[in-house]
């Protein structure tokens, strides 16, 4: 057998034909997020299969039916945490890519998931990052929620009066956007009509829905970043006062916002402050978090969940 000549130098090391732990954990943490995505896939299609009337447990090859309302919020989601990730790569920061968190599909009008969210590992150098991270994610997920709500209205129904379609009916409140859209695309309405959303539609309103609760100024939410970066003298006493809005909301009108309070609260309402803090924000981004500001209050429903 003849031998065979390289090049390479008998005296240098061969190189380790395995790859690095460092390649092998960012292939594992690739394959993690790829995971959650397809299960998430998965939920969101079960779930708006089950808000088009589809019964799974008989029919399960059906599921293909909720495919509008898993495109829809997926959509709304992935514009949202990807915001977060653009701009938190822009600004030099250690982001990872988004978590996708699968939920339950049912009972309807369960959503299959409970979002999404992405780490970011290294500390925020300034408030102009502050404020970029913070306001990017719900700008562009409302940016995507519109269109959906537009089309999904579209193919909602209207009906003329009080029809009980259910041996109880769920009333989902109506934040100033929703109803700015809503006479949009329905026209005015009398009182005693009742709009049953499309699976689309839901899916439009939960992005609005997703959008005030990522806004609350409380702690190190989006809403906390903003007002942090805008007022930080204040974060700390508005943190509060919104935690005490929430407590009242939970007792008078949706007893969900108790669940958020606590929760809000576990999580800690303190915000660290930027490493170099002393930096002042510039007048466009003061635009953009009071723009930011605005979208909360168009977005926020004192009672988004009603039972009838």
């Amino acid at each position: 057998m003849a031998a065979q000549v390289t090049d390479q130098d008998p005296f240098e090391p061969e190189e380790n034909p395995l790859p690095s732990p460092e390649k092998a954990r960012s292939r594992w943490h690739i394959l993690w997020h790829l995971l959650l995505f397809l299960v998430t896939v998965v939920t969101t299609m079960a779930a708006g299969a089950f808000q088009a009337g589809v019964n799974l447990f008989s029919y399960p090859w059906r599921i293909y039916q909720g495919l509008p309302f898993s495109v829809s919020i997926l959509l709304i989601l992935t514009a949202h945490e990807m915001g977060h990730y653009v701009m938190s790569r822009r600004h030099n920061l250690d982001v990872s890519l988004p978590y996708f968190l699968p939920g339950l599909p049912f009972p309807p009008p369960l959503p299959g998931t409970f979002g999404a969210l992405i780490r970011i590992r290294s500390p925020i150098m300034d408030k102009r990052a502050l404020i970029d991270v913070g306001c990017s994610g719900p700008l562009l997920g409302i940016l995507a929620s519109l269109p959906v709500l537009v089309v999904g209205l579209s193919f909602s129904r209207v009906l003329p009066g009080p029809t009980v379609l259910e041996p109880y009916s769920l009333q989902l409140g109506e934040p100033l956007l929703f109803r700015l859209v809503s006479w949009l695309v329905l026209g005015p309405l009398a009182p005693e009509y009742q709009v049953v959303l499309h699976p689309v539609a839901f899916a439009g309103w939960l992005g609005l829905l997703i959008t005030a609760l990522n806004l609350l100024p409380v702690g190190q939410l989006d809403g906390g970043h903003v007002i942090y970066a805008l007022f930080p003298g204040w974060h700390r006493r508005i943190s509060i006062a919104c935690l005490i809005m929430l407590g009242l909301f939970g007792i008078l009108t949706w007893k969900g916002w108790l669940v958020w309070a606590v929760v809000l609260i576990g999580l800690g309402f303190r915000h660290p402050p930027p490493y170099c803090h002393w930096i002042p924000l510039d007048r466009r981004r003061t635009l953009l978090g009071m723009v930011t500001i605005l979208v909360f209050f168009l977005t926020f429903t004192p009672a988004p969940f009603k039972l009838e």
